[in-house]
């Protein structure tokens, strides 16, 4: 009986140290692990997780939420290890599979994880909602104001008598203050 571990962060700002560590300290032979962000990104790691599982073996994640997208999916999921004679462990909300009263745990906290999830979007919904209603928009604030950006453009534009551009993108960078990448997003948005 192997026990087979599967770590998955969010790839903004998250690392699996945590997770990696709870794993081993469980005892688990190997590890996969996924960075990825969203319900419904891709898990190659866990794929190859699952598919590494035999028959006896043990399925630990330290969270419900770590390898589940949605209740349908962790029902899903929990069915396929249960028909494949494989146990799943989950470490921070106590649940073993392997016994009857793991299972009814494991069904009542996946719906809960699920319903937080939902709360948490709609909450999420609401505010933007209302922040749009104050005339506030989401996301990053331009990097060229008005007047830098004036300045991009007729740079940009300026050519000498035999039509050449006067201007290098370096030198349109560095007389308005940003890095030359800033210059090339700017003038692809414009084009």
């Amino acid at each position: 009986m192997a026990k087979i571990g599967y770590a998955q962060v969010s790839i903004r700002g998250q690392n699996t140290d945590s997770q990696l560590g709870e794993l081993a300290a469980y005892g688990c032979d190997k590890i996969f692990t996924d960075k990825v962000t969203g319900k419904l990104a891709k898990r190659p790691e866990l794929g190859k997780a699952l598919a590494y599982l035999r028959q006896g073996d043990v399925f630990v994640i330290t969270r419900l939420s770590r390898a589940m997208r949605s209740l349908k999916h962790l029902l899903a999921l929990a069915e396929e290890l249960r028909a494949r004679g494989v146990g799943l462990v989950v470490l921070k909300q106590q649940i073993d599979t392997t016994t009857p009263t793991g299972r009814l745990v494991f069904h009542v906290l996946g719906a809960i994880d699920e319903f937080q999830r939902e709360l948490i979007v709609e909450g999420t919904r609401e505010g933007l909602a209302a922040a749009r209603a104050r005339g506030r928009t989401g996301g990053r604030k331009p990097k060229l104001n008005d007047r830098q950006a004036a300045t991009v453009r007729r740079m940009y534009a300026a050519t000498g008598p035999d039509g050449k551009l006067q201007h290098t993108v370096a030198e349109i960078a560095e007389a308005v203050g940003v890095h030359r990448t800033t210059v090339y997003d700017y003038l692809k948005k414009e084009d």
